[in-house]
């Protein structure tokens, strides 16, 4: 597998920039996630790599290589869609061989017996080989879409949203199956999402995109625990971070106009900040707490069932070194996370 660097890229599609000054390295085995909302440039940074989109500006390296001006077919990427993209009237197993049936890429028939019948007991789908594509579940279907992918072995993957399109229970499944195969293959992938938990448990790195503009990358840990600003504290958690005047806090980090504390942080008593119980939501083995103080809704999540009511009056405390604090800009104020002891 291979490294994929891509230097100050930039696409614009008329009056809409939609990847602006972006460069970030994927490494050599690595999975990164790129998160961001319908719109942040996500899809168009995949197929910048892939070479689907001309760059108007920047460096697209694949081990080493520009490929900024090469063609699709020589970029040695392989693309997983949001849609599977299957042939419908191929068996499961000509589906994944047909791309090593490729002029580019013809293999032997023996040889590529050999290769469908290892990626497709990697998959767990080697029972259903026989099957024609239209009689495979949604998650079968997506199985084969990227065993498709796998069995070629290229330099790198490309994955757009390839869970989005699954029920809830599928997708967890597949999660989980995915990066086990890609720990096992040690591939290089860029995956792309809107779904957090997708990017926190897939990443060994994040990259939060907004707008086109790559805003922070680093492990899944090191965003929820630092993000560089409040785009990116929104963007992972859930229930999402609490964001609250500074001013109601009572003692005021210097430069910071808002600060953040994550829903698990919150301890509810009875001492700490008055403040009000607006909605009780028991999720089985833990509870989210709506708290009003003074008109700001405030979440707190709670092991366990919450012997309160709405309407309750309670007491916040609000952990000191658990504090993220941000200026007017929404920027993390570096060295002073946290409210004086």
């Amino acid at each position: 597998m291979a490294e994929v660097a891509l230097e100050r890229v930039a696409k614009r599609f008329g009056d809409v920039q939609a990847v602006a000054e972006l460069s970030l390295t994927v490494g050599a085995g690595e999975l990164l996630v790129l998160l961001g909302a319908s719109g942040a440039g996500k899809t168009t940074t995949l197929r910048l790599v892939a070479g689907l989109e001309r760059l108007d500006a920047g460096t697209v390296r694949i081990a080493g290589r520009d490929v900024s001006r090469a063609a699709p077919a020589e970029r040695d990427v392989a693309f997983v869609f949001q849609q599977y993209s299957l042939y419908p009237h191929y068996s499961v197993y000509d589906n994944l061989a047909f791309p090593l049936r490729s002029p580019l890429r013809r293999m032997a028939e023996d040889a590529i017996r050999r290769r469908v019948g290892e990626i497709a007991e990697t998959l767990r789908i080697a029972h259903k080989l026989d099957s024609r594509a239209t009689q495979l579940s949604g998650g079968e279907m997506q199985r084969v879409a990227i065993g498709r992918a796998l069995v070629r072995e290229p330099a790198c993957f490309l994955m757009d949203e390839p869970l989005s399109s699954l029920d809830a229970k599928l997708r967890e499944d597949l999660r989980i199956e995915l990066k086990r195969i890609q720990r096992e293959l040690g591939a290089t992938i860029l995956y792309v999402t809107h779904d957090q938990i997708e990017a926190m448990t897939l990443g060994d790195r994040i990259g939060v995109l907004e707008a086109g503009r790559l805003i922070q990358v680093g492990t899944p840990r090191e965003l929820y625990e630092r993000p560089a600003s409040v785009v990116v504290a929104r963007r992972l958690g859930s229930p999402p971070i609490n964001l609250l005047p500074a001013a109601l806090v009572g003692q005021i980090v210097p430069a910071a106009a808002t600060l953040g504390v994550r829903p698990e942080d919150i301890r509810i008593g009875t001492v700490g900040l008055p403040a009000r119980v607006a909605a009780v939501e028991a999720l089985g083995a833990e509870t989210v707490v709506a708290l009003d103080i003074a008109g700001t809704l405030l979440h707190a999540l709670i092991s366990g069932e919450a012997d309160l009511v709405p309407g309750a009056g309670v007491h916040l405390e609000l952990p000191r070194e658990r504090l993220i604090a941000f200026d007017g800009a929404g920027r993390r104020v570096v060295g002073a996370e946290s409210l004086p002891a």
